[in-house]
């Protein structure tokens, strides 16, 4: 091997996971933190185990509320603006048409 092109390798490198289990392996760097380690991986342990580090599912659900509220102000914009042509007095026969065609549905 070449000199002083590898990087250091720890041979007692401290492997620490957020259930608390701590071993030691070799690696490129002195200390590692993981979040999920035999000890606690579901397919280890054989329990089911909801993992949400990050917020995800709080997230999707805040953006699908805000998806709902949009669509029903939309619905009721819509419902305005149709009953606002409904209410005034045709301008075209265009208008005049679609006013019939919707009225036979």
């Amino acid at each position: 091997m070449k000199n002083d092109i590898h990087p250091k390798f720890y041979t007692d490198t401290l492997v620490t996971c957020a259930c608390g289990n701590t071993f030691t392996t070799g690696s490129t760097v002195p200390k590692i933190t993981v979040d999920i380690c035999s000890k606690c991986h579901p397919f280890f342990t054989g329990t089911q185990k909801l993992i949400d580090t990050e917020g995800r599912v709080e997230k999707f659900a805040k953006r699908q509320a805000i998806g709902q509220a949009s669509a029903k102000v939309k619905k009721e914009k819509e419902e305005q603006k149709k009953k606002a042509s409904q209410t005034r007095s045709p301008k075209s026969l265009k208008e005049m048409l679609e006013n019939v065609k919707e009225s036979s549905n």
